[in-house]
């Protein structure tokens, strides 16, 4: 599948223009090892090593839809990978300060690298599931790895007003914090890898 397929297929999916213009600026075959970059833009998961992927591009657009990215937020991705969706985040939300945080060394030192020129992303390599508390509270966070429930720490690490977007187990939950009480709305049937714990 070519670049311009996939963006062709995400707009007829319904996707806004401003998630769809950024999988149009952002290559995600700089995310790929090169034995994989020939299937970049395939509408399905990659392999990048240490037994992980790059997710499907429509799962990915699924996902940070659901965010309702603003401009001029903190925005936390837990399992950061290959770095493509740090990527795609910068493009749709302006001056953010973004933060990554991978736990496998050898995934946060890659992406690092490549996206070493976007000041305003930094990626630390650390057990996601604990957060970044030194940063908090953020305005969006997403966890782009499967958890086995709602990981608690990261919801108090979640301004007042904030969303986050998780994975637990095959499902995509969207969870906003009210000032008492959480709403959570709940996606079946989609398949990830789980997130990795110490």
């Amino acid at each position: 599948m070519q670049k311009q397929t996939l963006i062709t297929y995400l707009k007829t999916e319904g996707f806004p223009k401003k998630i769809t213009n950024a999988f149009s600026k952002v290559k995600r075959e700089l995310f790929i090892p090169k034995e994989h970059k020939e299937l970049a833009y395939e509408n399905r998961p990659l392999p990048i090593g240490n037994n992980q992927t790059i997710s499907q591009p429509y799962t990915i657009a699924f996902m940070l839809n659901l965010l309702d990215l603003k401009d001029n937020q903190k925005i936390l991705e837990v399992g950061s990978g290959s770095g493509y969706v740090l990527a795609l985040i910068n493009a749709i939300s302006k001056n953010s300060n973004i933060h990554g945080i991978e736990i496998i060394k050898e995934l946060a030192t890659s992406s690092k690298k490549i996206l070493t020129k976007n000041k305003n992303i930094k990626i630390t390599q650390a057990d996601g599931n604990k957060g970044l508390k030194q940063n908090s509270p953020f305005d969006r966070i997403l966890v782009s790895a499967s958890a086995r429930e709602i990981p608690q720490k990261l919801l108090e690490q979640l301004k007042i007003k904030g969303v986050m977007v998780c994975v637990v187990g095959n499902s995509i939950v969207k969870i906003k914090k009210e000032k008492n009480q959480i709403r959570k709305i709940e996606y079946l049937g989609f398949s990830f890898v789980p997130l990795v714990e110490k």
